[in-house]
């Protein structure tokens, strides 16, 4: 199967052909760390490391990047509001970021660069611009001229003239052109700077990120990504003083997510979609997420949705995607009561054992589980579609469903069925879920003696034939998150 993937660049899919054979080269634009991260920054990271997943997956050598941005008037603002130094809340900030994607499964990012770790590699960068003109020097600042790049433009489709409606030239700049942009920054008295042949300053913005992606992966590399508000003007000016530095092109496909929406209800009672911002007060922070839901709720609700369409987030939309992996535990478990296999141990896939399906019903069995697994694949090589992907692991949970419902668990099925539940896990844990068991239910002792009660009811309305009663009994169970299966051997729930 060969993959295909979207490029902004050329606006259509293409055959993935890495510029090296065998090995990826990727970078992901990071967070401007002064502020708690928050769903959004969650969603670039959780995308490309179910990519890497996969290409790793697919034998590819794969080297990921994501930059921290720790130099910044945003930054430098809030530390002074806060009376800290730069470094300090950076670091902070930084430190929390990280430690959130470790909570969400991201665990592939092999550099993490730092801004201001890199000042040497900007200012070699912007020293070759100035050298070859494409660069000028106005007060101790340094402006990259648009006209100097080779199809300024091409990755937004936008025309100079376009890119600039809407805009000014900021009051101070001595830029010849409002389409030009700062690759160095002059320090006022007190700012933090560095030196350089310009004078004491710092780096733009853009230029950071062409720096450390040519330093950790070479001058052309495979994978840019980055969300859609990042195509202009962020990612056109990185191509621009990219390739007019070196002559060579500069990522060979751009990948760019959907921008992630906040579902809310008006007062008339229609949902509405707001865009994330601090001025609605809509922002909810990762760190606050990962209080009432597990980092693995939340990654199954980003991948979800297919990385290019908009994201809309809800609370609704998590208990959405909890009661989605509900389903999974769900059968886990069943696997593990009826079949004996902890899924989560690992354990023969049903590649290993297709050849004792000799009877028609397991013979059919292992077809399906197979078809569903190349539905799953089949949907990876199609731009990372991870909403079909994930479809296709719950067609393989209903097959081991049914064929238990069907056949039991006895020897040769059980075997099958367990074998069905590794492959199902070993699958789903390409895009990074399944890896450990779910933590157990925050459920006190009165708690659980008040739900083993209200079980107790609903049996006792059962067997009255008191159908009605017993439903009702379901439906509170499950408005307070806990989930009942009836089984051969009673009822059991779980509390999500």
């Amino acid at each position: 199967m060969s993959l295909r993937v979207y490029n902004t660049l050329t606006r259509q899919k293409e055959l993935f052909e890495p510029v090296t054979p065998g090995k990826v080269g990727i970078y992901l634009c990071g967070p401007t760390v002064y502020k708690p991260s928050h769903i959004g920054h969650a969603v670039g990271p959780i995308i490309f490391d179910a990519i890497k997943r996969y290409l790793s997956h697919k034998g590819y050598q794969v080297s990921w990047v994501i930059n921290i941005t720790d130099v910044d008037d945003k930054i430098m603002d809030e530390a002074a509001r806060q009376g800290r130094p730069m470094s300090e809340l950076a670091g902070e900030v930084e430190a929390n970021y990280r430690q959130c994607l470790q909570e969400l499964g991201v665990r592939g990012v092999d550099h993490f660069p730092r801004a201001t770790a890199n000042i040497d590699k900007i200012i070699a960068l912007v020293a070759r611009l100035v050298a070859k003109g494409a660069a000028y020097v106005a007060d101790g600042d340094v402006y990259f001229d648009h006209a100097a790049a080779i199809g300024y433009g091409k990755l937004s489709n936008r025309t100079v003239e376009e890119q600039m409606t809407g805009t000014r030239d900021l009051a101070g700049e001595n830029k010849r052109h409002p389409a030009d942009f700062a690759l160095w920054k002059s320090a006022k008295q007190g700012e933090v700077g560095w030196d350089s042949p310009w004078g004491r300053g710092r780096p733009g913005w853009h230029i950071e990120c062409s720096a450390m992606s040519m330093s950790l992966l070479g001058e052309t590399f495979d994978i840019h990504g980055g969300g859609m508000d990042l195509i202009f003007p962020h990612h056109e000016n990185e191509i621009a003083q990219s390739e007019t530095a070196t002559g060579k092109p500069f990522a060979k496909y751009w990948l760019h997510n959907g921008l992630t929406r906040i579902k809310t209800k008006a007062a008339s009672g229609q949902w509405q979609d707001e865009k994330m911002s601090k001025s609605l007060g809509n922002i909810r922070t990762i760190t606050e997420l990962l209080e009432k839901r597990t980092g693995e709720i939340i990654r199954a609700f980003v991948l979800g949705t297919q990385y290019r369409r908009p994201l809309e987030f809800s609370d609704e939309q998590l208990d959405n995607a909890a009661k989605s992996l509900e389903t999974f535990y769900r059968l886990f478990d069943r696997l593990k009561r009826e079949a004996g296999s902890d899924v989560y141990a690992g354990g023969q896939t049903i590649e290993k054992v297709h050849d004792k399906a000799t009877a028609q019903e397991d013979a059919a069995f292992v077809d399906a589980i197979l078809r569903q697994q190349l539905r799953f694949y089949e949907s990876m090589d199609d731009d990372f579609n991870t909403a079909t992907a994930i479809a296709a692991l719950h067609g393989m949970a209903g097959e081991v469903n049914r064929y238990l419902d069907q056949h039991g668990s006895a020897a040769l099925k059980g075997l099958l069925a367990a074998a069905a539940g590794n492959t199902l896990v070993a699958t789903g844990r390409i895009l990074g879920l399944f890896e450990t068991s779910p933590p157990p239910p925050k459920t006190d002792q009165a708690q659980a003696a008040r739900i083993e009660a209200l079980i107790a009811q609903r049996n006792a309305a059962r067997k009255g034939r008191d159908f009605a009663q017993a439903d009702e009994i379901r439906k509170q169970l499950l408005s307070e998150g806990v989930t009942l299966e009836d089984t051969p051997k009673g009822t059991i729930w779980r509390k999500g």
